[in-house]
């Protein structure tokens, strides 16, 4: 119940920044099934207004891959992802003009996932969104919880109450409210559940990175 527009680029941000490249990236979209063809015709649009190139470029708005070996492994995911869903924008390496000289993705957008399919529960790190459909709220929290996974995630709404179920529900270490790699907000504790993260950082959760802990027991007489 979020402004389409918003949640749309809010998404689009979260999987795009720095090519996809964040340990945090929001690769994983659910969106409801009612407004699903609308957000995605959205997203493509988007998609195909961005323009890669040098990042030193002030007209850039989409980078390079950091390196052959993860373009490699990007490329096979791609591979892959044209196997288990839908492809509709994106799927390969871009090799116009000077992008041809350099080691650019096209921003890639991938429909009809199954949250079983390899393309929604590894980790590519690169720009690669997957779209899956949800029906309710608790459709949508099982979903989302169902990966090895837990740094981040976000939900768009406007009903506070939703919200708050939704972010008591996620099983992340961080948990955005129509916002995606935050709100501005500094010193939060950042760190992850499940196999994400080691521990945490900022925050008194964070100091007590280095500290030690002593248990004291004594037995009076």
């Amino acid at each position: 119940d979020a402004p389409l527009e918003a949640a749309v680029g809010g998404a689009f941000f979260g999987i795009y920044l720095n090519s996809g490249q964040v340990c945090q990236a929001g690769s994983r979209l659910l969106v409801a099934r009612s407004i699903k063809d609308q957000f995605v015709a959205q997203l493509v649009a988007m998609g195909g207004a961005l323009k890669m190139g040098n990042p030193l470029d002030p007209t850039t708005t989409m980078g390079p891959i950091i390196n052959e070996s993860q373009l490699r492994k990007i490329e096979g995911y791609l591979d892959t992802g044209k196997r288990e869903a839908q492809l509709l924008c994106g799927g390969a390496r871009a090799t116009e003009g000077d992008l041809a000289r350099g080691l650019f993705v096209q921003p890639t957008i991938f429909d009809g996932v199954s949250n079983s399919a390899t393309i929604a529960r590894e980790e590519i790190f690169g720009p690669v969104l997957s779209v899956l459909a949800f029906d309710d709220l608790d459709e949508a929290l099982r979903t989302a919880n169902d990966t090895m996974y837990g740094l981040a995630a976000a939900v768009w709404t406007r009903d506070l109450n939703t919200a708050f179920k939704a972010a008591r529900g996620l099983r992340a270490g961080t948990v955005w409210v129509n916002a995606y790699h935050g709100t501005g907000l500094q010193g939060m504790p950042y760190g992850g559940y499940k196999q994400s993260g080691l521990g945490r950082e900022l925050g008194s959760a964070g100091l007590e990175e280095y500290l030690e802990t002593k248990s004291v027991q004594i037995k009076l007489f």
